[in-house]
């Protein structure tokens, strides 16, 4: 390997993850500069099986882990910058910090990031969104690493995005992007913020160790217009358990680990409630946490 960077093998991944489940990654490699991470991937073995984490926060690692290379992108990724009405964040900047700095400078349009639990790279490869605002809608442009280390700006347009989907390549890896807003108040948008937050607390179980949204929102048409928490309450599974894994009883659509979850009884879970769903209602719910590695 040139350049820096830390590489680990055999490394636990379940502290990565909110849901705190997982086996090892053959090897982890946790660069803190773009300059390390464009090193590593040009040295990198064509054939190697490459997979990329961020915060963990809406990602189930199965028990038997990921072969091959897993990346992580370090704090030197974390670095936020304001000009104007831009915002300059890396990939592992946290989307609440993109969101409180953009406040602090009077830059409305982002607060919908207040309340996502990820990192910019993680809302760039789904289009994040809530509360009436998406990725799409105000990124500028990307910067991106491809599979050789090669370096790319793309557009939001060259980005593909659709509901929680952009078109990037599974191996490209997002290392910072620009957003923009608009002139604001930074006492209003400071105010919406505070709004947000409060109706997520009220709604989501925050403090348990979860991974967000299970599924995604199914096509209006073909659910009625019933949203995936909607269809999960209509066949009883609000609160329903498997091992020590469970549907939480605030959010009918976040999962939660109790404690002694394994990613088994997780996907276990989840499996269980597409199945019911789809018996019921003829839907088929989508899964929104991303489910990487191997079984045990």
């Amino acid at each position: 390997m040139s350049g820096g960077g830390k590489l680990l093998t055999d490394a636990p991944l379940a502290p990565y993850t909110w849901l705190r489940v997982g086996g090892p990654a053959d090897r982890l490699f946790l660069p803190n500069t773009e300059a390390e991470l464009s090193a590593f991937l040009a040295d990198m073995p064509a054939d190697e099986p490459l997979s990329v984490i961020g915060i963990g926060s809406n990602l189930l690692v199965r028990d038997g882990g990921i072969r091959g290379t897993v990346i992580r992108l370090g704090s030197g990724f974390g670095t936020i910058e304001v000009e104007g009405c831009r915002v300059r964040a890396g990939a592992a900047a946290l989307d609440a910090s993109v969101a409180k700095a953009a406040g602090r400078a009077g830059i409305t349009g982002l607060e919908f990031y207040r309340g996502i639990p990820g990192s910019i790279g993680g809302a760039l490869r789904m289009n994040a969104g809530a509360y009436g605002g998406e990725t799409k809608d105000v990124l500028v442009e990307a910067t991106v690493l491809d599979r050789r280390g090669n370096r790319h700006l793309m557009t939001a347009e060259e980005m593909g995005f659709s509901y929680r989907r952009s078109s990037l390549p599974p191996d490209w890896i997002v290392v910072s992007a620009v957003f923009e807003g608009q002139e604001g108040d930074p006492a209003r948008i400071e105010a919406r913020m505070a709004d947000i937050m409060a109706k997520r607390e009220a709604t989501q179980p925050i403090k348990s160790r979860t991974g967000g949204s299970t599924f995604k929102n199914p096509d209006p048409s073909r659910s009625e217009g019933r949203s995936s928490w909607q269809l999960i309450d209509a066949i009883g599974a609000r609160g329903r358990v498997v091992g020590d894994a469970q549907m939480s009883d605030l959010h009918a659509n976040f999962m939660i680990n109790r404690g002694a979850a394994t990613a088994a009884d997780l996907e276990a879970l989840g499996e269980g409630i597409r199945r019911d769903v789809k018996d019921r209602f003829g839907v088929e719910l989508e899964w929104e946490i991303k489910r990487v590695g191997d079984p045990q």
